[in-house]
């Protein structure tokens, strides 16, 4: 399979979409050429035990998906960004690694999984704010997108399961492998249940997930994980603070000291984005230089300012995505151009022990081996958007009885998105504006 218009052809089939959560449908991604074809292995997040297992456990069918993703763009090098930590990984991958591939290996630091700075850290390429990793001849995959690639050029495998880890507060922290659209809170059962009274829930990582209102809410392609906690914990008070108050706080005790921006990561590899003159300015009702504001949009939400810099509990994060949201809905853009690097970088990227500890997660951060056995719901929701781009289009009706791995939802004709497949066999319940519901029989 080293046509590269067929790979392109059988990853868009398979509705694969970047599985690290921002899932922007992979087809489009292997019609493009580069230079480099990254995997991002980092999984900086805190308490996440996915990528680095998976590496492992499924070595060569990442080789083979890299080596697809080399053949698909036209890239004359392949790079593995993993952590020194992940060393089953990096041992079980090393002897595959062919002639044009490589393994490189990431400090233990915070965000190093954010695409931009696993660039920067990997291959010493810097992309300019609101631009793209192929502006600088780089494609970025992660660890289980790449996985799902193999399985879609080789076996003609559709996305119909997510591997994802359910931790914090539960009796046995693990990492599952479920069908997509398996409601959350069927995860916690598998990890025993939470051990705490009243736990409130966060979707994915401590730094960039948000607060999971309702366990009947289904897993997706870009699902990382679920993580249990007291709703006294300061993870969940951040997240539940009402953004007027946020506001309040940010007006009355914001002494510019410039942490949030001397720490923030985009920033100090040399994009504009300074949050302390983004706090200043709402502060006065957006008065101030215009870039300053839309610079705003280039935010990647990591968090370090809010949870690492902001020594008042002022959340700049928060801010930005009000921003964000606004001149999105405006059509605005952003067209500030590349600074030069702060040169204390490497000196200021946040080190994960650290950040465990101010985070008070210490005591969560415990193993969650991978559990070997697929888990089989009795019901599935399929979100029609599980990825960037338009909601897919329902193929099927109210009533049909379908196959694990039939197409149910196609993407809209001129459209970009992905399409999605039934996750287990069964029939088709409902079908709503935002999902199609499936009942085992």
């Amino acid at each position: 399979m080293g046509d590269a218009r067929t790979i392109q052809e059988k990853v868009r089939a398979a509705g694969v979409v970047g599985a690290g959560g921002a899932g922007f449908p992979t087809h489009v991604k292997f019609a493009s050429k580069a230079e480099i074809f990254l995997v991002n292995g980092a999984e900086c997040e805190p308490l996440l035990k996915v990528d680095q297992q998976l590496a492992e456990k499924y070595a060569d069918l990442l080789i083979r998906g890299l080596h697809l993703g080399m053949q698909a763009t036209g890239a004359r090098e392949g790079v593995i960004a993993l952590k020194a930590k992940y060393g089953p990984a990096v041992a079980a991958l090393t002897p595959r690694l062919q002639g044009n591939m490589r393994i490189h290996i990431l400090r233990d630091v915070y965000p190093a999984g954010d695409e931009v700075i696993t660039i920067w850290m990997a291959t010493g390429r810097r992309v300019p704010p609101a631009a793209l990793p192929l502006d600088v001849g780089v494609i970025v995959n992660n660890v289980q997108t790449l996985i799902n690639v193999a399985r879609a050029v080789d076996e003609d495998m559709p996305v119909t399961l997510r591997t994802l880890t359910v931790t914090g507060a539960v009796r046995r922290p693990v990492t599952v492998t479920v069908p997509i659209g398996t409601a959350f809170g069927e995860l916690l059962e598998l990890a025993g249940g939470a051990t705490i009274p009243d736990p409130v829930y966060i979707a994915g990582g401590p730094m960039m997930g948000s607060l999971l209102g309702d366990l009947s809410e289904p897993v997706t392609k870009g699902s990382g994980g679920i993580i249990a906690l007291p709703k006294t914990h300061i993870l969940i008070r951040r997240r539940t603070q009402p953004q007027q108050v946020q506001l309040r706080i940010a007006r009355a005790v914001c002494e510019q000291c410039r942490l949030c921006t001397e720490l923030c990561p985009r920033h100090m590899i040399g994009h504009e984005l300074p949050p302390h003159l983004i706090v200043r300015s709402i502060n006065y009702n957006n008065i101030g230089n215009p870039s300053v504001l839309l610079s705003a949009l280039t935010c990647s939400e990591c968090a370090v300012c809010e949870a690492w810099a902001c020594p008042v509990d002022i959340s700049p994060k928060r801010l930005n995505q009000a921003l964000k949201a606004e001149f999105r809905s405006q059509g605005a853009r952003y067209t500030g151009s590349l600074r030069d690097a702060d040169p204390m970088t490497p000196h200021r990227l946040v080190p994960i022990s650290r950040l465990i500890s101010r985070l008070n997660i210490g005591a969560y951060n415990r193993k969650a081996p991978l559990e070997e056995n697929e888990y089989r719901p009795q019901r599935a929701a399929l979100k029609l958007r599980q990825h960037i781009g338009a909601p897919a289009v329902p193929v099927v009706q109210a009533g049909e009885i379908v196959e694990s791995g039939q197409l149910v939802a196609d993407i809209p004709e001129g459209a970009l998105g992905a399409r999605v497949h039934a996750s287990i066999a069964g029939r088709v319940e409902a079908i709503d504006a935002n999902a199609i519901h499936l009942s085992a029989i």
